[in-house]
């Protein structure tokens, strides 16, 4: 199946980041309310301390979601904390306190988790990390694919770029709506993985942040979880798109669609169908490409599916406080 293979030029670390300027965009930016937002009741927080991933012996890879499980006390209170400058949500079950974090493809050598305690003391620890060794994939491709944008288009990638990165943060300050584990939006084969880089006509251009599932144009495209409609359009590297708000910083997208079938502020359940396949934006033929992200890093879809029903589950307890600092913290990583 080789020479049939299916292509989606851009979509890379950049595009990830992608929107819309179309007519047909539509925006909705999550409010920081008891029913629309989350954080751990500062007055129910777990001890501070030092993380380590939830198998010591296993070091995250770097382009992956993974838990981090924090201990040794440091503090009293937690304010807030971060793992690779990303707000992280924390749970407790038992003994154990846990959180999910995700890791830059980028990483090299490790990345921090920064703990603020109520006091104002911080303390950081450094989580050691695996390299990516994700593949390189030779191409040869027609010049329009590989050529560099002009001025007027590479303003409208910036723009597009930082809409859908608006999402991803706002997302942070969702309350999580999923209790289930995440699952495939299709049950094809994939005919492209996450992260391999992407040489076209010999040079290094990209790496593809996303997972492709094979499909027709009109077959159904169904949410991995429950969440919020946050964004739909027809974008230029994309096509016709759908994000959706998972809640506590993930998003999932559903790029390439021939038909969005929800529109913005639907709520959607895991296993809807949402969409249909299509070959819109910069693609060489129908199929899905389906990203998956935390806050602003994009990750390998494959380590979402892989938490499975392991991660502490139960709905956390809201406070107002604990929203409206969240939120700040959001709103300050928006400032930079």
């Amino acid at each position: 199946m080789r020479g049939s293979r299916l292509l989606c030029f851009g979509i890379m670390v950049s595009v990830l980041r992608a929107s819309s300027l179309s007519a047909q965009r539509r925006t909705l930016v999550p409010r920081a309310s008891s029913q629309e937002a989350a954080a751990i009741d500062p007055a129910l927080k777990p001890k501070a301390g030092t993380a380590t991933a939830i198998d010591p012996a296993l070091k995250p890879k770097a382009g992956t979601l993974y838990r981090v499980r924090i201990t040794d006390t440091k503090c009293t209170i937690i304010d807030s904390a971060t793992v690779a400058g990303e707000p992280v949500h924390i749970h407790t079950m038992g003994d154990a306190t846990f959180a999910l974090a995700g890791i830059p493809i980028d990483s090299v050598d490790g990345v921090s988790l920064i703990v603020r305690c109520a006091s104002g003391e911080s303390t950081t620890t450094r989580i050691a990390t695996q390299r990516s060794t994700y593949p390189l994939e030779r191409l040869t491709v027609a010049p329009k694919f590989s050529a560099k944008p002009d001025s007027a288009l590479a303003k409208r990638m910036r723009k597009e770029a930082e809409e859908a990165l608006v999402v991803s943060r706002n997302a942070h300050v969702t309350r999580r709506l999923w209790t289930e584990s995440f699952v495939v939006p299709r049950t094809t084969r994939i005919t492209s993985t996450f992260g391999g880089g992407r040489t076209f006509n010999g040079t290094v251009t990209s790496r593809h942040m996303g997972t492709d599932f094979a499909g027709a144009v009109g077959d159904p495209v169904r949410a991995a979880n429950r969440g919020i409609v946050r964004l739909i359009g027809a974008f230029y590297l994309g096509g016709n798109v759908i994000y959706l708000d998972h809640g506590e910083g993930l998003v999932t997208a559903y790029l390439h669609l021939s038909q969005q079938q929800v529109a913005v502020g639907d709520t959607v359940q895991k296993g809807e169908v949402i969409g249909k396949v299509g070959a819109t934006g910069r693609v060489t033929g129908p199929h899905l490409h389906f990203i998956a992200r935390y806050g602003a890093i994009t990750v390998d879809p494959a380590s979402l599916f892989a938490l499975g029903n392991q991660y502490p589950l139960p709905l956390p307890q809201f406070s107002a406080a604990g929203i409206l600092a969240l939120r700040q913290t959001v709103m300050n990583r928006r400032g930079k």
